[in-house]
Parts: C-alpha cells; sequence; structure tokens
C-alpha cells in the first residue's frame, strides 16, 4: 500500500510540477556554473548507496560532506542556492527516486554516504531496514537543528509507530513546516 501512494504521489506531483521544475533548473543553470542537479551519494535500505537528485544550490567545487560540516557554508552557495534551501525546493528532484524505488515519500531522511556516525547508529537500532523519505518523522520535529542521537531516536520511533495514518500525519506537518521554513538552518 506504502509503494502505491508513492508511486501516485510522486507521479501525480511530477506531472503538476513538471514546468516549475523545468523553470528552476534553468534558473540554477543561469544563475552558477555547472549542472543544473546534483547526484549525491546516499545510504538506502540496508544501507545500500543510491545517486540522490537536488537542484544544486552549492558550487561545483564544494566539498562532499554535511553542510553543518563546512567552516563557512555561505561561501559555497549558489545565487539561487539560499532561496531553493529556504523554500525547500531544492529537494523537488527527489521525486525521481521515489519513483525509482530509492526513496519514499516518508521515512528517515538518507544520510550522506560518509556520515559514519549516523550510519551505524541506524544500524544498530534497525532504522537502515527502512526506506528512506523525502520527509520523516526528524524532519518535522527539529530537521537540521537535530544532534545525531536524537534524529535515530525519532528515527526509531518512526519504525516503531509507522502507518499509513501516521505517513499522512507526516506529509501534513512537513507542509505546514515548509510553508513556516521551520528549522532550516542554510
Amino acid at each position: 500500500m506504502k509503494r502505491v501512494f508513492d508511486l501516485l504521489v510522486a507521479l501525480l506531483a511530477g506531472l503538476v510540477l513538471l514546468i516549475p521544475l523545468v523553470v528552476l533548473a534553468v534558473l540554477v543553470r543561469l544563475t552558477s556554473k555547472g549542472p543544473a542537479l546534483y547526484w549525491s551519494d546516499r545510504v538506502g535500505r540496508h544501507n545500500h548507496i543510491f545517486k540522490m537528485p537536488k537542484f544544486r544550490t552549492m558550487r561545483v567545487d564544494t566539498p562532499a560532506v554535511a553542510t553543518h560540516l563546512l567552516k563557512d557554508p555561505s561561501t559555497y552557495l549558489t545565487p539561487i542556492g539560499p532561496f531553493l534551501r529556504k523554500s525547500s525546493l531544492d529537494e523537488l528532484p527527489q521525486l525521481w527516486s521515489i519513483l525509482k524505488g530509492d526513496m519514499s515519500l516518508v521515512g528517515p531522511r538518507p544520510a550522506l554516504f560518509n556520515q559514519d556516525d549516523l550510519i551505524a547508529l541506524r544500524t544498530e537500532c534497525g532504522v537502515h531496514e527502512l526506506v528512506p523519505g523525502l520527509t520523516g518523522w526528524a524532519q518535522i520535529n527539529g530537521r537540521d537543528e537535530l544532534p545525531i542521537p536524537d534524529k535515530v531516536r525519532l528515527d526509531v520511533e518512526y519504525l516503531q509507530r509507522r502507518s499509513m495514518g501516521f505517513d499522512l500525519t507526516i506529509l501534513w506537518r512537513t507542509a505546514l513546516s515548509v510553508l513556516r521554513r521551520d528549522g532550516i538552518t542554510h
């Protein structure tokens, strides 16, 4: 049921957002050197690495680390980067990952391939068994501001409580968080 729901929503969203997606891709290309999409190596279900697309918000020479690990992240942002991040529009290409089956609408956010501490904790707690999500329980309860142990605690809570009703609640609260721009640090 969850996979069917993911497919239907991702297909519908992709169709409805097709023109805005193209416009955003053109804006990224016009405002900075490099491709419109950044394909990030992420950790999926069973710790399998997959390529996750995002609209590129940082210069092409930015180190491949979590943003909070950069000395001064704002120096790496493209001219349109802050807008894309604050509006969460940089995440829209992940609809592709949902259609492909690498991601779900709701689940723990996929870790970067080099976030060893997060990956190890999730594996220890069984969270690695879940398909990562476009949004998740941790996303609406702190997002970038959460320390890793707190993220994993919330991921475990999602693992234990997951249901279609809980997913719908998370999607609704995500929409509200995005509109309010809650928990976005850069």
